[in-house]
């Protein structure tokens, strides 16, 4: 309902405080990398078996590095951008329920 005299952000929750959102994207950022450096790592095992790489002892491909850099790097943006922008959005209203009896 809108009209004169109605708050149009009446019932809409206060958006998160900036140092939640730097304390949350803080803690994202290293769940990221370390995340996206495995996932880097399982990548580089899969192109190795693929391309038939050399195998090198007691590691899973030679240039595992790379992969765990570069995936650790795209992880540690990735992570806090989505769960920072999903703190961000607005919550959907809830649809009534067809069970609610009047």
């Amino acid at each position: 309902m809108t009209g004169p005299g109605v708050d149009p952000n009446a019932g809409t929750p206060p958006a998160p405080s900036g140092a939640r959102m730097l304390g949350i994207g803080c803690f994202m950022t290293w769940i990221g990398f370390f995340s996206g450096a495995m996932v880097g790592v399982l990548l580089s095992k899969g192109v190795a078996f693929f391309t038939k790489a050399p195998k090198c002892d007691g590691i899973p491909t030679c240039d595992w590095g790379y992969y765990m850099l570069i995936g650790g790097a795209i992880g540690a943006v990735s992570l806090p951008v989505l769960v920072l922008s999903a703190m961000r959005r607005p919550k959907a209203p809830e649809a009534p329920n067809s069970d609610d009896k009047f």
